[in-house]
Parts: structure tokens; sequence; C-alpha cells
């Protein structure tokens, strides 16, 4: 549980706000971050300093839009977690400087601070109505709205395939048509092929396309699914994927002999465009070696992406 209940409800919440007219600027990130350090909630090793799972919560709403009954939710749990008007105070001051933050209020963000203020300022702040509110939230809080928390594992150990379900709209092993572990693996694969692809810094039309025929022919998925996995591993790669948790998950997920297949896989988008660059043939090495084979097994894969027995 996180040690302020009340700062991560109203951290939520200014993100959600912030994401009223669909986009969330550096600037407000910073702001929350400025927020959170003022609540004690960041920073140093002490009892203040938040864990990797309680950024993580918050995270996981920075990473895409907050629709308005999401939003409708948070504001439910950061109402739950006010205790007088002290709190009730704080929230709404919270709430104007990070809308503020990049110097521009949007209608919409205007519309939705003002949609969270009148909230805030009708919550009964008496004792009986603060356990009434916290009774009704333990019993329903969970079915009232969606509630991207409860994909928390997903969104740390494996983000692509928690992106694609954010897109799908559901979990991809009911839309991709195979089976739950397999979808994982795919996303996994998708992200290994996307680092190779941006080595350069340039993701050409060949590359882009060779990653999704060798996620459908290597999956037997449709060419539209390939399509949005590879563009969502892409994105995701481009917003600074965690290596480690991609490469281990991998790793533990997938065979040797799949772990030997991915390999030519990534030679394959390394060389769509022609050549195997030297940034290209060095991650895929660095690949190699996370995903717990061997130099052997690199030498083998570049020789037949060359084309040498």
């Amino acid at each position: 549980m996180p040690k302020n209940i009340l700062a991560m409800a109203l951290a939520k919440v200014i993100i959600a706000a912030a994401w009223a007219d669909g986009h969330l600027a550096n600037d407000e990130v910073n702001s929350l971050k400025s927020i959170l350090a003022e609540l004690g909630q960041t920073g140093g090793s002490g009892e203040a300093a938040m864990t990797v799972n309680e950024w993580a919560e918050l995270e996981i709403y920075l990473h895409s839009p907050v629709a308005a009954d999401e939003r409708a939710r948070l504001v439910e749990s950061l109402a739950a977690a006010l205790h007088g008007p002290g709190d009730r105070a704080l929230a709404l001051a919270a709430l104007d400087q990070m809308l503020r933050a990049d110097r521009v209020i949007t209608v919409e963000e205007r519309a939705v601070s003002k949609e969270i203020h009148t909230a805030l300022e009708r919550v009964d702040l008496g004792l009986l109505a603060q356990i009434g509110r916290l009774l009704r939230g333990s019993l329903h809080r969970h079915t009232v709205a969606p509630n991207r928390e409860q994909y928390l594992g997903e969104f740390l150990n494996n983000r692509i395939y928690y992106a694609v379900r954010q897109r799908l709209g559901k979990a991809p092993e009911d839309d991709l048509g195979i089976p739950v572990a397999e979808a994982h693996t795919l996303a996994l694969a998708g992200g290994l092929l996307a680092r190779v692809a941006r080595a350069d810094n340039t993701v050409t039309d060949a590359e882009f396309a060779r990653m999704a025929d060798l996620l459908e022919s290597g999956w037997g998925i449709s060419r539209e699914r390939a399509t949005l996995v590879a563009e969502v591993a892409l994105a995701e790669s481009a917003a600074d994927l965690d290596y480690f948790h991609l490469t281990r998950e991998f790793a533990a997920n997938a065979s040797e002999e799949e772990r030997i297949r991915i390999l030519d896989a990534l030679f394959a988008v390394a060389a769509a465009d022609g050549e195997i660059s030297r940034e290209e043939s060095d991650e895929i090495s660095r690949i190699t070696a996370s995903i717990n084979l061997t130099h052997s097994h690199f030498v083998a894969a570049k020789r037949r992406a060359r084309g040498i027995g």
C-alpha cells in the first residue's frame, strides 16, 4: 500500500486532468514530479521515497490518455482519501498547479478542472460521511469504471503486450487468435525487432514491412494484426522501453529454438534495406547475450543472413 494514500490518489487525478486535451506535455510531467516532491513522495531512500511499484502505478496513467469514466473513478478515490478541509485545499491547489504547468490551459482542461473542483467541493468531510465513502469504495470501486491498474504486472514486464491490449480494447489473445502465452511472446519479439530497426536511428519502410512479415508468418496472425503489433512495438521502443525487462522476459518465455529463430528474424530486419549496418549488428550481438544465447549462435545467424553456408 502506498505510504501516502492521499498523495497517490491526488497524483492520479491530476494526471487524468492533464490528459483532458489528449496530450501530456513534458512540463506537466515535471510539475507532477514537483508536486510529489513537495508532498514528500519522491527522492532519496528514506521513509517517504516511492517504491518502483508505486511509481509504476502513476506511470501507467502517464502512458496513455485517461477517459472520462476512468477519470471519474479516480476522482471518487481521491474524494475518499480526503480527511479534512486542508486535504481538499491541497488537492485543488495541486490540480491548478498542474494545469498551469505548460502555461496553456485548453478548453478541455478547463472543463475537466471545473468538473473535478465541483466534485471535490461537494464532498462531505464529516467523519460518518468519510466512513460511508470508504465502504462504498471498497464494495464498488472496481466495477464502476475501467481500472488499468489490474494490468500493472503486464505494464511492468511486457509493455508492448499491455499497449496492444489498450489499442484493441481487450486482451490481445482474444483478437489475435493465438493462446495467451504465444501472444505474450509475440509482443516481446516485436520489441526485439523494433530495437534492431531503430538501432541506426532510422526505420525504413522496408524494415517496417519486414517486421510485419515476420510477425505474421512466425505466429500465424493476420496482416492487419501483425502491422498493429509492429506499430506498437516501434512506438514503445521510441518511448524508452525497458531493455532489461524486454530481454529477460523473452529469455524466460521462449525456448532455445525460438530464441535462435529470433536471431534470424533480427538479421532479416537489419538486412531489409539492403545491408546490415554496424549499429544493427552490434545491437543483435547485445540481444544475443541478453536472451541467453552464445556468440557462436550470433555468428551462425549472421552467416545465414549473408547466405554463407
